[in-house]
């Protein structure tokens, strides 16, 4: 019995992604980014739960890349051809053409994110940093910024043509060769000043974020959310060309 319990939690993973994809083309923007958390939740632990019973296997791993594409990239792309259906654009995207085909355009990013997973289990460098931004991190990145800033986002001051060209950095993101540092083993000063730094920025971010918007807490924890994102990239990027530290 305890062999199938990791698999039963990367099923309920996938089940998140799935209530999360419903909820996002019905313009439920904060069930779907809520359902993308609680799967990121269950992600976490499978694997854990696997190694501590002594059941890791082919099988899991196959199921939590199946689990995570659908949870952490159709998801997020289902937000964000909804949101495409409602953000302005532009006088030269005026024709009928554009409203029809952008919106589809947002299905890039299952793709690169099925890219990122397929890459990762055949990646030997991976072990203790990420090449590229992981999965989640831009799920949840997706999900905070389009459930928290809806109005801002189909305002005048936003379009199209900025939500697309946004939407191909990130695609980028996922499958560029830049590391991108991993929580995984003991933190050190002396080799983990970045990581350190932004556990204690993020801190700092969620706790404000919650404090100015005391009334709607959720608007503000979820935009500190995407900032907690933004942070983790920069820092990355800046962390891949100082020094390594050697024990």
């Amino acid at each position: 019995m305890k062999k199938h319990i990791p698999n039963i939690i990367t099923c309920c993973n996938l089940i998140c992604g799935c209530v999360a994809t419903y909820a996002a083309f019905y313009h439920g923007y904060q069930i779907a980014f809520l359902f993308i958390l609680l799967g990121a939740f269950f992600d976490f632990f499978d694997g854990k739960v696997a190694r501590a019973l002594g059941v890791s296997g082919k099988l899991g791993v196959e199921l939590d890349s199946l689990a995570d594409c659908v949870t952490f990239g159709v998801a997020p792309s289902a937000m964000l051809f909804t949101l495409f259906n409602h953000v302005a654009y532009p006088a030269f995207m005026g024709d009928e053409f554009f409203f029809r085909v952008m919106p589809f355009t947002a299905f890039l990013m299952t793709a690169f994110s099925a890219m990122r997973l397929a890459k990762f289990n055949i990646d030997e460098r991976q072990h203790t940093e990420f090449i590229g931004m992981p999965t989640p991190a831009n799920a949840i990145f997706w999900g905070a910024l389009i459930s928290s800033s809806e109005a801002w986002l189909t305002g005048p001051r936003f379009n199209a043509l900025f939500l697309f060209l946004f939407m191909i950095l990130f695609c980028w993101l996922l499958v560029c060769e830049v590391p991108m540092f991993a929580f995984k083993g003991k933190l050190t000063w002396l080799s983990d000043k970045m990581k350190i730094i932004f556990v204690s920025f993020s801190v700092v971010i969620l706790i404000l974020g919650g404090l100015l918007f005391g009334e709607v807490p959720w608007i503000g924890l979820s935009r500190a959310a995407a900032a907690c994102i933004g942070l983790y990239v920069v820092l990355s990027i800046v962390a891949s060309y100082l020094p390594k530290y050697e024990d």
